[in-house]
């Protein structure tokens, strides 16, 4: 139940803080006093789409801030979104809105986003707007309004996966129909795919390896004559000695010395040790020279195979992607030739999920059937009761004219027909439903299709368009039925709902010179009898028509009292 709703600078509305109760609350006022600013505040805080229009001119931004309180929202939810709970059940929902059109959004002080509010919202609050009716003109949407009411949700779920399934394998057998016609072609290309990766089988690393050996085997000469100055430099040549014949000289030297003296005995240890090192140097250089001593021809096999190897590097990329595409290619090929076969079964594989979905398909269609009686015959009650008693109304379900005679939603198509007057052929609601009807018919399908579980506050915007007489009688009978079970909140310019309200509002629009304003009063005693007068009778307000009002209102109570 929405317990208080705080409007912050929304449009002409500077601050209003309006307790609603259980029961109905009706707002009334003149047309362009602010009803619908109120209405927008709602909608914001149910997560819809809000402009900066929203924000009060010379405002930095708009402020909305419901207090509810409901027991029909899943613990589930709040573990979902993150949210702690209240203890005793309370909600309170905020959204501001700055001047440059950015918003912002809390569920009980946490910052969330406009979907989290939309998804909260549909367990708290039923808005039936002015545009509600429009819904209802168009067919496209009868078969959500009947499945609904069935209760097919889980049951659509679950059929829409399996038709999800068939329409997979629907396209998978078009898509093997249409390469069987090129089956021939499909089977060399991936012949030759095959066998050029296979040929070349590059492993992981060589390419680089390779690489390195070609740069090598290239600058082999200049190598090849460093490394040789090098060895000379260290072993010595026909000319002179070389570092090592130095060396061993020099121990030599310090041998007899350290006979004298330790110190050049540690002398000659340690120059023994680096001549051992020198030595291994050199034998290193001798190897690498050995190395470099390649055979003819090694460069241009090198060339060829890295040639080979980049041909397919900038086919398919890497060594891991192009044994990938060696993987798929081989089982695409397996495909390709067993294609007839494959073909073959996957028909027989169709033909058994088709009949799959068609039954359940028409057992969904059955429990609409089923569901649509009992529909229909609420409906023509509850608009009996409404005023239209030769009403006929019908929920009529044609089957689909596609191949497969179903869709994603089942084998029916669904449309609501009816007739306003006895004896006129039924017809289409858009054809046959005039505006007061219209109201009329949507009041009535809220009342049947709302449930115990739905949300326990519905909101009526201005549901008396075109009703007058004794049908605004039994709109204003109905709303004050279904407020004694849920809370209902009802903008109207109509004296036989206002009199219904539990908690009446008044919404004025006022100037204080400067600026205009908006402000929201709950009436009590005689200022709700004027209201109902100037409701009734225009500004001009006299003692009879206040007396009228009393009247009206007494006799509401009385009604409602006998619920």
């Amino acid at each position: 139940m929405l317990n208080l709703l705080h409007i912050e600078n929304v449009a002409v509305i500077e601050r209003a803080d309006i307790e609603f109760g259980a029961g109905m609350n009706v707002f009334t006022g003149e047309t362009g006093a602010g009803k619908s600013i109120i209405i927008d505040s709602i909608n914001a805080i149910l997560g819809d789409r809000v402009s900066k229009d929203l924000v009060r001119t010379g405002a930095a931004n708009a402020v909305i801030t419901a207090e509810l309180t409901a027991d029909n929202v899943p613990m589930s939810w709040f573990g979902e979104n993150d949210i702690e709970p209240d203890a005793d059940g309370q909600i309170i929902l905020m959204r501001k809105i700055s001047a440059d059109g950015k918003s912002s959004s809390r569920i009980n002080g946490v910052p969330v986003s406009a979907t989290q509010l939309r998804a909260l919202g549909e367990y708290l609050i039923d808005l039936h707007g002015q545009n509600d009716g429009q819904k209802l003109l168009r067919e496209a949407n009868h078969r959500a309004y009947l499945d609904g009411y069935a209760g097919l949700g889980d049951e659509l779920e679950a059929y829409r996966a399996e038709y999800k399934e068939y329409t997979a394998m629907k396209r998978k057998l078009e898509e093997l129909r249409e390469g069987e016609a090129d089956k021939e072609y499909r089977i060399e290309s991936l012949r030759r795919k095959i066998g050029e990766i296979e040929r070349v089988d590059p492993q992981e690393g060589e390419y680089e390896q390779l690489s390195e050996r070609r740069d090598l085997l290239n600058n082999a000469g200049k190598i090849t004559d460093r490394l040789d100055g090098a060895y000379r430099a260290l072993y010595g040549s026909d000319t002179n000695d070389g570092a090592i014949s130095m060396l061993m000289e020099a121990e030599g030297e310090l041998s007899t010395a350290g006979r004298f003296t330790d110190a050049a005995d540690e002398l000659y240890n340690e120059l023994n040790d680096l001549r051992y090192r020198v030595t291994d140097v050199s034998d290193r250089i001798q190897s690498l020279l050995d190395e470099l001593d390649f055979s003819p021809g090694e460069l241009e096999r090198i060339e060829a195979r890295l040639s080979a190897i980049n041909k397919l590097r900038k086919k398919y990329g890497t060594v891991e992607e192009m044994r990938e595409a060696l993987e798929q290619a081989r089982n695409e090929l397996e495909d390709t030739e067993y294609l007839t076969e494959n073909i073959e079964k996957l028909e027989g594989e169709l033909w058994k999920k088709k009949k799959a979905v068609a039954a359940k398909a028409a057992a969904i269609s059955e429990k609409r059937r089923k569901a649509a009686e009992i529909l229909e015959k609420q409906i023509v009650s509850e608009l009996s009761g409404l005023n239209m008693p030769g009403v006929r109304f019908a929920a009529e379900l044609l089957p689909k004219d596609n191949e497969d005679g179903f869709d994603a939603f089942g084998c029916d198509n669904v449309r609501f027909i009816m007739s306003a007057n006895a004896g006129e052929e039924m017809g289409r609601i858009s054809k046959i439903a005039s505006g007061g009807e219209l109201s009329r018919i949507m009041l009535a399908m809220k009342t049947v299709l709302s449930g115990a579980e739905d949300a326990q506050t519905m909101i009526f915007d201005e549901i008396d368009t075109g009703v007058s007489g004794r049908a605004a009688q039994k709109v204003a009978e109905k709303l004050a039925a279904l407020s004694r079970g849920r809370q209902v909140l009802c903008v109207t310019h109509l004296p036989q709902l206002a009199v219904m309200a539990d908690a009446h509002f008044l919404v004025e629009k006022g100037s204080d010179g400067e600026r205009t304003f908006t402000k929201v009063t709950r009436l009590e005693d005689r200022a709700r009898f004027e209201e109902i007068a100037r409701i009734t009778g225009g500004s001009n307000i006299t003692e009879t028509l206040l007396e009228s009002a009393a009247e009206q209102i007494s006799a509401a109570e009385e009604f409602k009292a006998s619920l």
